[in-house]
């Protein structure tokens, strides 16, 4: 008896039966963020919201059964390599993208990823370059128009009526964006702007000359629109030249490692934060300890955002019906319940966000009415 066509029925019989008994294929979500240039405190801090957030959602059985995994791209901050990062992740045919955190990587991703029809989430883009857009960005910040103008009212409350200011045009669509708006708002308050200094964030960066060139001009106050390692170098030669004279930084810079690297140069430093520091509530408190336990450290503005961005997500993903895109299920689903507040989208994927304006007080964010 030839029994070869008997062994390839039940081979064949096998396969069907474990694929019908194996789970469906996971849900993929790409992650795009600087993790190796001079903000990766900021890509760093988003990644690790995200791991706690699928962790936790795939130890209650993930979305509608299917666990969760993580494609992760370093960006580096260059458009070059994102370009491939983000190409990577299409490659993939991930169901999601979570990034990415600079508007400099958005101008590359964005429309890379609206030609795929992918859904990409950035938990802190705010550009308004990327607002007001029918393509597949969803953006869980308010833009630079909305920071610049509290900003803006501020400084000229706190009697610093002339300003001066740096900015980092390594992530030029964020820093000129934010300064135009300043400049705008701020005369409109009775201000002037009395210097805007460019600069390029890098390891030779002479910081000492760039608050020189601020300092000629004669201002009241300091502004400093970069990331946090470019913030605490410019605090710290603006320290040396005019010790009295008041500073601030746009919220980009409100991270754990501009006080670490800034130290005594930072005190009275006013900054905006995108979420409360001193919140007690159950719900962040949970997400807080949670955050410090896993990774051994107290969580950044660009981890909360990241972990409602994922929120968002688990919660689009449930309710997404039959031939409904990701992007529209989130749209049409909010809103949705944030760490701290409410999230609710307009139709071009835009929402506002609270800020919370704080000073550096012994090395601390202190918040300020």
């Amino acid at each position: 008896m030839n029994l070869r066509p008997l062994r390839a029925s039940l081979a064949a019989l096998g396969i069907l039966l474990l694929c019908a008994c194996s789970p469906d294929k996971p849900i993929r979500i790409g992650f795009i963020g600087g993790l190796s240039d001079r903000v990766s405190d900021t890509g760093e801090a988003g990644r690790n919201g995200l791991i706690l957030a699928v962790e936790q959602r795939n130890q209650v059985g993930g979305v509608r059964g299917r666990t969760l995994e993580i494609l992760v791209q370093d960006d580096g901050q260059d458009p070059e390599k994102a370009r491939r990062a983000i190409q990577t992740l299409v490659d993939a045919r991930v169901d999601a993208v979570v990034g990415p955190f600079s508007s400099v990587v958005a101008a590359v991703a964005v429309p890379v990823i609206s030609q795929a029809g992918i859904l990409m989430l950035s938990p802190t883009v705010t550009s308004t370059e990327f607002a007001g857009k029918e393509d597949y960005l969803i953006r869980l910040n308010r833009t630079t128009r909305d920071n610049a103008r509290d900003y803006a009212q501020r400084l000229y409350q706190r009697g610093q009526h002339r300003v001066a200011a740096a900015y980092d045009m390594r992530n030029g669509p964020y820093s000129v964006s934010w300064l135009n708006e300043f400049r705008s708002a701020y005369t409109a308050h009775g201000g002037q702007l009395v210097a805007a200094v460019p600069f390029i964030s890098q390891a030779d960066t002479g910081y000492g000359d760039i608050a020189r060139q601020m300092l000629q001009s004669q201002p009241d106050g300091l502004l400093f629109i970069g990331g946090a390692i470019d913030v605490a170098r410019l605090a710290q030669q603006a320290e040396k030249l005019a010790p009295n004279l008041p500073k601030s930084a746009a919220e980009r810079a409100s991270t754990e490692l501009l006080l670490e690297l800034g130290g005594r140069a930072m005190e009275g430093l006013l900054i905006a934060q995108a979420y409360n520091r001193d919140d007690r509530s159950d719900r962040y408190r949970r997400f807080h300890d949670a955050y410090v336990a896993r990774f051994a450290q107290e969580p950044g503005f660009s981890a909360v955002l990241t972990y409602d961005g994922a929120t968002v997500l688990w919660q689009a993903m449930e309710r997404q019906e039959a031939g409904e895109s990701l992007r529209d299920a989130v749209l049409r689903h909010g809103p949705y319940e944030g760490l701290q507040q409410s999230i609710q989208f307009d139709r071009y994927g835009d929402t506002s966000h609270k800020v919370y304006f704080t000073e550096v007080r012994g090395g601390h964010f202190v918040q300020v009415p």
